[in-house]
């Protein structure tokens, strides 16, 4: 996309970093696994691992950020790469994660409130919603701290230690900082 409106707010400029900070812990917990533990298959049928997630994750901010460098003005995040070497090879996606970090770090002069629109399946058409760049890292935040906080889950089973705030949307943590510290509950006594 060219750069021809105005630069972004210190509003929406907030966004990009939430989506950096976000994606920054993610890729600090892939980068210290090892491949059998980011494949560890979990769920009665083994369709769920880290590294499914971690992609699934990497899948909707290149189908993002390839439109915007494409130019479109049309996201889809149906069309995903869905890369299975991401969710075999945590060394790889860790790389992958720090190239998206990158792009994002770039959209610095982006048009943020340039009319998109977002396709979204439903049946056999898709609908055509209004949107704009903002809208769309709002959402990938979210998305993305929702499937962190399965694999936190996941990784939980796997005896994996992460940090609390991982896969904690950062306005959760925002809330924590900002709430008084609730007093312990009392003690239980035996009679």
């Amino acid at each position: 996309m060219t750069s021809c409106h105005s630069r972004p707010s210190p509003d929406t400029a907030r966004l990009v970093e939430e989506n950096l900070l976000t994606l920054a812990q993610l890729r600090r917990m892939v980068a210290a696994l090892a491949p059998e533990r980011y494949r560890q298959a979990f769920g009665e049928h083994g369709r769920h691992t880290l590294g499914k997630h971690v992609r699934h994750i990497i899948d909707h901010y290149d189908a993002l950020l390839d439109g915007l460098e494409r130019g479109e003005e049309v996201i889809d995040y149906e069309q995903r790469r869905r890369d299975e070497a991401l969710e075999q090879w945590p060394q790889q996606a860790a790389s992958h994660l720090a190239g998206i970090q990158s792009r994002l770090s770039a959209l610095d002069g982006e048009p943020w409130s340039a009319a998109l629109t977002l396709a979204y399946p439903l049946d056999d058409e898709a609908l055509s919603l209004a949107s704009s760049l903002a809208r769309e890292l709002a959402f990938l935040t979210s998305h993305s701290i929702h499937h962190m906080a399965i694999i936190a889950l996941l990784a939980e089973q796997s005896g994996i230690h992460l940090p609390e705030s991982f896969g904690v949307h950062p306005s959760t943590l925002r809330h924590w900082q900002r709430a008084p510290e609730e007093p312990a509950p009392p003690s239980r006594r035996s009679a």
